[in-house]
């Protein structure tokens, strides 16, 4: 039970009251943009109002309109307990002290698919990364799914500006808060790391590309995510025209579109996600649109010319993402040759299919490692959706004159004995601390993995350099290829699962597509 041992901190919108919790103070529920409420939907955030008197920062805000997802409940951590509604703009805040100034923000973005998650999911509270690294923690929540991530501004003919960003502009918002704001809080307004997962992760990607988040922040952690998971604009129009066919809505009728209730949105989305899933085998029916606007290219390309100089990166993967998901897949139980080729044409050009696959199995073979179909497909399904783009993200960087660092996680989740692997979200409870027995295995062997990698997050947070006293020595990825594996034991390796990376050298993948 917590301690009261209230803080008041004044920001510049009003004062908020935190609470003294677990050997940190924490400030919860404040509001970083108005309501995106009324004729305020699908529109860009504007500035909160600001409040008299002392807002009570003790309860998390509401979080994003969101479908329950197929397999959660394996990652209980990743569980929210919080009411949903439009009005979720809010950010939490975790610091060692509201008195000392300039400690490293690090700026956590929630993965989830585009279409689940919150700043406020069990794995954050009570983590131990603050105390042990000494900075002070943030996390947030944007607007999600057709609520943030759907393109109406074409189909409605400018009725609704909906770039279909939204979501990436409320992150946006949320740092220009912290970036007025955190002094008060302990923080350090100059020296910002934005950290995410998956979804969270490739948000950040996107953010190194874009004009409008130039300047808000330093220093970028992407987790299984990197800069290539976005629609283009053609297959954004598509998406919202799909959309409002389910609703039974003209593409003009913008008023229908504000008047229609977050239930009937959310009832619009799950049919969508369905007909997808069911034509394409994706979990997710949105991602940021390449508008032109406000994301004006393919993040990637940007990138690669040069649009995050000055922006040290560390990103990296664990070796078998995609095992979550094809441990929830009941047709990939019986999967063979055949069914592997057909869901594996869907994002590799045909022309290129067999040596690909051939590629995959030899490398695999060359390494004591299970050939069949299903271990082919999860392979390449992992690397295509996130090791590829990380691996291109991180070389970008190198070659345009940054630091940035790779890692491999390749620690092993006990569940069903074994059955996970090293799969996607594994990593996130070693760096927040918080990690179980079921999931990712308690033991003496954990807790030291957990604090070398919060060593490296924190120490990159403060200095743009993952090296730490725990963990030893960690060069940039660089033209050696250095990589970081994160398992029992920690190493460098250089060009691991090279063969696998010099099969998709042969064909161009700038975007890369939810699957």
């Amino acid at each position: 039970m917590a301690v009261r041992k209230p803080a008041i901190v004044r920001t510049k919108y009003g004062s908020v009251e935190g609470n003294h919790e677990n050997g940190q103070y924490v400030f919860k529920g404040i509001p970083f943009a108005a309501a995106p409420v009324g004729k305020q939907r699908w529109q860009s955030p504007k500035p909160p109002e600001p409040w008299h008197g002392v807002r009570p920062a003790f309860k998390f805000g509401p979080i994003a309109p969101q479908n329950p997802m197929l397999g959660m409940e394996i990652m209980a951590d990743l569980a929210t307990t919080e009411p949903q509604d439009e009005d979720c703009l809010y950010l939490n805040i975790w610091t060692p002290d509201t008195k000392e100034s300039l400690r490293p923000v690090m700026v956590w973005i929630h993965g989830g698919a585009f279409i689940v998650g919150s700043g406020s999911q069990e794995m954050f509270r009570g983590n131990t990364l603050t105390g042990r690294g000494g900075i002070v923690l943030v996390t947030i929540n944007y607007r999600l799914g057709a609520l943030g991530f759907m393109n109406l501004k074409e189909i409605t003919q400018g009725r609704i500006p909906a770039s279909g960003c939204e979501g990436l502009l409320d992150q946006i918002a949320a740092l220009e808060w912290i970036r007025e704001n955190i002094e008060a809080f302990g923080g350090n307004p100059d020296n910002i790391t934005v950290f995410g997962e998956s979804s969270g992760a490739m948000s950040i990607g996107d953010l190194m590309a874009m004009p409008a988040a130039q300047g808000k922040f330093q220093k970028a952690i992407l987790e299984s995510g990197g800069a290539g998971t976005v629609g283009l604009l053609e297959d954004g129009v598509a998406t919202a025209a799909q959309f409002l066919e389910i609703l039974g809505l003209k593409k003009t009728d913008a008023d229908a579109l504000y008047s229609m209730t977050v239930p009937q949105i959310l009832s619009a989305q799950q049919k969508l996600n369905a007909v997808l899933h069911e034509k394409d085998n994706r979990i997710t029916p949105f991602q940021p649109v390449v508008d032109g606007d406000v994301m004006p290219e393919i993040p990637i390309h940007a990138i690669e010319k040069g649009s995050a100089k000055g922006i040290p990166t560390l990103a990296g993967t664990n070796l078998d993402e995609f095992k979550l998901f094809n441990a929830i897949d009941r047709s990939f139980r019986n999967m063979d040759e055949e069914s592997m080729a057909l869901r594996l044409e869907t994002i590799i050009p045909p022309e290129h299919l067999t040596e690909v696959i051939a590629a995959y199995r030899r490398g695999r073979r060359q390494r004591g490692e299970d050939t069949g179909a299903g271990d082919i497909l999860t392979a390449i399904q992992s690397d295509y959706m996130f090791r590829m783009p990380v691996l291109r993200l991180v070389d970008a960087q190198c070659r345009n004159g940054q630091p940035a660092f790779n890692y491999l996680f390749t620690w092993k989740s006990p569940l069903m004995k074994g059955k996970f692997g090293s799969c996607h979200t594994l990593e996130i409870g070693f760096v927040f601390g918080n990690y179980d027995e079921r999931f990712h295995g308690a033991d003496p062997d954990a807790d030291l993995l957990s604090k070398k990698m919060q060593d490296a997050w924190t120490a990159f947070a403060r200095s743009g350099n993952p090296a730490c006293k725990s963990l030893g020595a960690w060069e940039p990825y660089g033209d050696r290829r250095n990589v970081m594996v994160l398992d029992k034991e920690c190493r460098i390796e250089i060009a691991p699962y090279e063969q696998e990376r010099l099969a998709w050298n042969r064909f161009e993948m700038p975007v890369t597509k939810p699957i």
